[in-house]
């Protein structure tokens, strides 16, 4: 984790504007893919996906049923890649179309893990919504199929991004330098 003065203040990255016209282009990607979907199931990755999934899905004009994952990295581990499930959702997906969506990818393992989990679970469909996509940390490739925006390996906050608890409720992305 980046050590980062408490004080410090986030320099606009994306502003509010550009934030909320790319959720709007995103939400018109997505109607127009999941226009004859009978069943499309929206899963936010918590905490950090909240305030991007809640705007998206008030653009969206196609029927969504909603839940919620939240995922932790085991803490002593050195191992890539292992990955806990703190709240699994609780809607079931065989046969759904899923849209995972998520704040930020950036490594890729979290991801990998919950796309094969709703893949083993039998969904119809499985794709990944990332407002930020840090592609210079991956380490395993996710498919990303609806992304806001490609970021270099800065660290940033606000729009449900935070450090430590903080910040998630700017309506900006900040970098913090």
């Amino acid at each position: 984790m980046h050590e980062l003065d408490s004080k410090a203040t986030p320099r606009t990255m994306i502003s509010e504007q550009k934030l909320a016209q790319r959720v709007a282009e995103l939400a018109e990607e997505i109607d127009r893919d999941y226009a004859d979907s009978d069943r499309l199931l929206a899963v936010g990755v918590l905490k950090g996906s909240v305030f991007f999934m809640v705007d998206l899905l008030k653009h969206l004009q196609v029927p969504v049923a909603v839940d919620f994952f939240q995922t932790s990295s085991y803490g002593d581990s050195t191992e890539p890649g292992e990955v806990r499930i703190r709240k699994d959702i609780d809607l079931p997906v065989r046969g759904a179309d899923v849209l995972l969506i998520e704040d930020i990818v950036d490594t890729g393992y979290t991801l990998r893990t919950i796309l094969d989990l709703l893949r083993f679970r039998k969904a119809r469909s499985v794709r990944l919504c990332a407002l930020l996509d840090k592609t210079s940390r991956r380490e395993v490739e996710v498919p990303i199929h609806y992304r806001g925006f490609e970021i270099d390996d800065v660290f940033v906050v606000g729009y449900g991004l935070d450090y430590d608890e903080r910040y998630r409720n700017i309506p900006y992305i900040g970098r913090m330098d």
